[in-house]
Formats: C-alpha cells, sequence, structure tokens
C-alpha cells in the first residue's frame, strides 16, 4: 500500500515531470497536431526511453510558479499565520519567481499582472489584488494551484482551499474563468488525495461552484463584473459533463477510443479560442478527461495530457499531479522524473505540505525519494513507514513500494522546515520590482509566426466573453 508521504511527494514531483514532457522546451507545447508530437516521440525510443533532464527537458513557467505558490504555502499558513500575510507571501514570490523566467515563455498576462503586485503594503488587500479583467481567463492560474489541495486536502479544509485557490488565482487572472480554474486544479488535487474516485469529481466541483460564488460576493471586491462573467466557466463544464454523463457523479467514464486527430479536434471544441487547455475552464477539463481515460497507465496519461496539439504542458502539469496523488510513481518510468529539473525542491515542498496538513496525525515514515517496484520487477518489496489504511480506495490495489534513500531520516517524524527570510526594507516598501523578463519567442513550424505561452493563445487565449450565453465574441479593450 502506498503511503500519504509517498504520493504527496509523487503528486508534486510528476507535476514537473507533466509539465517538462508537455512543454519539451517549447517545441511540443506549441506544436498544434498531436499526431506529430506521438510521431516525434517514437523516434526517441517511446515514454519508457526519456530521460527528463537539462538541458532537453527544462519545465517550463507552469513549475516555477507552482513552486513559488508551494513555497508560500509552507512559509506562511501555519497555525499562527493569517490569511493576510500568506497572500503577501504568494505574492512576494511570484514577483522574485519572474527572475527565473528565462527561456521558459511566460505568459504576459501573468507577467504583467505580477509587476503590478505591490505586496510590502500594510493592507494586502491593497497590494495583492489587481482589477478586474475582462480578458484574464487563462490557464496561468490553474497551472500553479494544484499544491494548494495538498496544503488543504480534507472535506473539512475546503473554505482555505476555496479563498486561497481564488485569491492566489485572482492576482495574475482577476476573471471567474481564470481564477476558477485554480479552483478546480486545486479541488481535484485534493480529492485525488481524500482517494474520492475520479469520476465524482466534476460532479463535486459543480458543487463548489455555488460557496465560490458566495465567496465572491462576501469580498466586495468587482462584484458585479466577476458575476457578470461568471456564467461562461459553470456553463462549459456542466456542457463537458453532461456529455460524458458525469454530472451526478455515479456512472463510470465510458471509453472514449479517440484517435490523435480525433482528440485534437475535441480538444478545440472544449476550449475557448481553439487552443485547447489554455484557459482557465479547459486546461483542468482536459487534465480531467485525461485522468478518466486512463486510469493507473502512466503512458496513456501523457498521450492524453502531454501530447497534443494543444496547451500540453498546463493540461500535462495538472492531470500528472493528480496521477501522482492517486498512484504515487507507479507505472512511471525512473527517466522520466529521477533527474528532473528542481526536483529536489519538489520533494522538499511535497513534505512540508504534508507536514502542514497532518502534522502527526499520520504517523508515516518519510525518508526521501520511494520508488515503486512490482513484485516481477525487482522480486522483493521494501516498505517504509506505516502504510495507509486498508480500507483507502485509492491505494486498495497497491501492494509494494520501495524506497530510494537520499535524504536522512526526519527526526520525531517532523520535518525540519526551512526559513526565508524576503522581508524588505521599509523604504522599499512602494518600489516596484523591476524584473527582466527573457523573452523567449517559440516558432510554430506549423504557421511560421511567434507565439507565446500559457496565458496567451496565439489571437486572444485570454479573451473570455462576458455575455452569459457562451457568445465566442471578443472583448475588445486593453490587450491581455
Amino acid at each position: 500500500m502506498l503511503s500519504l508521504p509517498l504520493r504527496y511527494e509523487a503528486a508534486m514531483v510528476l507535476s514537473g515531470a507533466g509539465d517538462a514532457l508537455g512543454y519539451k522546451n517549447g517545441s511540443w507545447e506549441f506544436c498544434h497536431n498531436g499526431k506529430d508530437i506521438l510521431k516525434e516521440l517514437k523516434s526517441l525510443g517511446g515514454i519508457k526511453a526519456l530521460n527528463v533532464k537539462l538541458p532537453e527537458w527544462m519545465v517550463s513557467d507552469d513549475t516555477v510558479m507552482h513552486l513559488a505558490t508551494a513555497e508560500a504555502l509552507t512559509e506562511k499558513s501555519g497555525k499562527n499565520c493569517d490569511k493576510g500575510e500568506l497572500y503577501k507571501t504568494i505574492a512576494e514570490k511570484y514577483k522574485a519567481c519572474m527572475k527565473d523566467m528565462g527561456g521558459r515563455a511566460p505568459g504576459m498576462t501573468c507577467s504583467n499582472s505580477v509587476h503590478d503586485l505591490k505586496p510590502n503594503r500594510s493592507k494586502w488587500e491593497d497590494g495583492c489584488r489587481i482589477d478586474f479583467n475582462h480578458r484574464g481567463g487563462g490557464c496561468g492560474a490553474a497551472m500553479r494551484a494544484m499544491c494548494i489541495g495538498l496544503r488543504y486536502p480534507r472535506e473539512e479544509d475546503l473554505p482555505d482551499l476555496l479563498a486561497v485557490s481564488i485569491e492566489s488565482g485572482r492576482m495574475t487572472h482577476h476573471h471567474p474563468t481564470g481564477y476558477l480554474g485554480s479552483l478546480a486544479a486545486a479541488l481535484f488535487t485534493a480529492y485525488a488525495i481524500q482517494g474520492i474516485p475520479p469520476k465524482k469529481w466534476g460532479a463535486g466541483l459543480m458543487g463548489v461552484l455555488p460557496q465560490a460564488k458566495k465567496y465572491i460576493i462576501e469580498q466586495d471586491f468587482y462584484v458585479k463584473e466577476n458575476l457578470e462573467a461568471w456564467d461562461y466557466f459553470e456553463d462549459r463544464w456542466r456542457k463537458y459533463l453532461k456529455k460524458k454523463e458525469l454530472l451526478d457523479g455515479t456512472k463510470d467514464p465510458k471509453p472514449d477510443k479517440l484517435k490523435e486527430d480525433e482528440r485534437d479536434k475535441f480538444y478545440k471544441e472544449l476550449s475557448f479560442s481553439g487552443w485547447g487547455g489554455s484557459s482557465g475552464h479547459d486546461a483542468p477539463m482536459i487534465a480531467y478527461d485525461a485522468i478518466l481515460q486512463s486510469g493507473k497507465k502512466w503512458k496513456e496519461l501523457c498521450k492524453r495530457a502531454m501530447f497534443h496539439g494543444g496547451d500540453s504542458d498546463s493540461t500535462g502539469v495538472i492531470a500528472a499531479c493528480c496521477y501522482g496523488a492517486m498512484y504515487g510513481y507507479e507505472g512511471v518510468p525512473e527517466g522520466n522524473y529521477k533527474n528532473l529539473e528542481y526536483h529536489d525542491r519538489l520533494v522538499k515542498q511535497s513534505y512540508l505540505l504534508y507536514e502542514l496538513a497532518y502534522g502527526s496525525e499520520h504517523k508515516e515514515g518519510v525518508s526521501g525519494e520511494k520508488e515503486q517496484r512490482t513484485e516481477e520487477e525487482k522480486g522483493k518489496t521494501k516498505t517504509q513507514g506505516k502504510p495507509m489504511d486498508e480500507g483507502d480506495p485509492v491505494n486498495k490495489d497497491n501492494n509494494s513500494s520501495n524506497t530510494e534513500d537520499y535524504q536522512s531520516q526526519k527526526d520525531d517524524d517532523q520535518v525540519k522546515k526551512s526559513k526565508v527570510d524576503d522581508e524588505q526594507d521599509e523604504n522599499q516598501s512602494e518600489e516596484k520590482y523591476e524584473v527582466q523578463i527573457e523573452k523567449d519567442e517559440v516558432q510554430s513550424e506549423e504557421t511560421g509566426k511567434v507565439q507565446s505561452a500559457n496565458d496567451e493563445v496565439p489571437s486572444q487565449k485570454d479573451e473570455i466573453p462576458v455575455d452569459t450565453e457562451q457568445k465566442a465574441t471578443l472583448e475588445e479593450g486593453t490587450p491581455v
């Protein structure tokens, strides 16, 4: 049986792997033909042959911002920390991480919005919120929110998960289609940790949306604009769930048996402007669909979530995180994650998040990366710490796990938190952070035009209709 700390670790590490696989230094994220990607994958020897490491497989802005979110949570979301301090720290981390965007194709919505954040102001509401953005519906908030579900994984944590996912999301994407994507990614990760079957996740999201709307109204910040733009996200999810017969979460998903070109077409149909996974509603939606269709098959998950003609790193980062949260490293070739960029940072954050979420409630061993092997592969099984309860629905079919230690055994079941002092001098409190972002242009072989990533689809990735009838009309106004 899989230990809970192992699932936390795999969730964070595989999120980075899913990002790097879908990104492939930009060439696969901006390839709009899934067949071409799979053809190149085959020429590389297939998924089992990939050694995901620098320089060929850097992580994109998705993982850099996901780590920023996680590190803020592990520093400022403990028992003695209030939400205001947490939000300020998240904003600080977002600003600092912009220095690490060379070659990672950050979206302009994230970059521009982060520049405007002023976390050193006395009230977090004055420095960690931005104006409503009619075109702020891209996937940049969703791609970095999974760790919020790891920090607040239980049913009783829902109010915190909801508030943090929305407020962190609208620091850059102040549009319901954007920040509700953040809520969905966090919620699905929490469901994965809880052991809730994926077929119920969509219905669970629909049940949480009224609470999210109530939160927006109570915050009394651009309420009118948010409510006017609210229905697009909810309507698109309802339409998808109805088509898949998952509205009530009781039926098992039907295999779709789609070929590569058919799947690309389906993802485009889910999208706002033709690039599947580039918006806040369809990045978690495509990741969710891939999880439903793949089960415990990592190779199939990669084909559906990372190797398609849409925004493949953003769908991959979400899907892979949920996979790890459910199944650990089961079925994942070592080369896909062992030498991943920022591997150790991801591992460290996983255990800190676990400790914050559960403390000493689960007295399970935590001793570095644990890699799963079947009896047929190794002929033996190594176990670490106490297993989860046998009734855990996620783990009931998993019989073994083994470990490879590269960090020392924790003392007294406590992970020592490293503290980073990011406080600014008072005379800097009103200064803007000047961040020089390397602009990385990725040439699309299909169109020959330069395209940007994650928040902007070529031609209106972040433009979301504000009418309530899902009309795909484009807003005139400030470009994203």
